[in-house]
């Protein structure tokens, strides 16, 4: 059972996430999709982390460079 993390992580997250995804083209409403559904995720179990997993490797290594030390610790604590 994953543990949800504070709102302060959780709103960082949801911050990194849409960081990533409003760099893409938005031609076929892709990003507008993958926004959307981040704004819908609440702070409950592991929903942070879908907005984590969300990405290919590529892009979780730039969230994580973007991550304050609390996210990662969460990120490796909850893997």
């Amino acid at each position: 059972m994953y543990e949800a993390p504070s709102q302060e992580i959780f709103d960082e997250m949801k911050r990194i996430a849409t960081s990533i995804w409003i760099k893409y083209d938005n031609t076929y409403w892709y990003v507008d999709e993958k926004l959307w559904y981040i704004n819908q995720i609440e702070n409950f179990q592991d929903n942070a982390m879908v907005m984590y997993r969300m990405f290919d490797n590529n892009n979780q290594h730039i969230f994580y460079k973007k991550a304050s030390k609390d996210v990662i610790n969460y990120i490796i604590n909850n893997q």
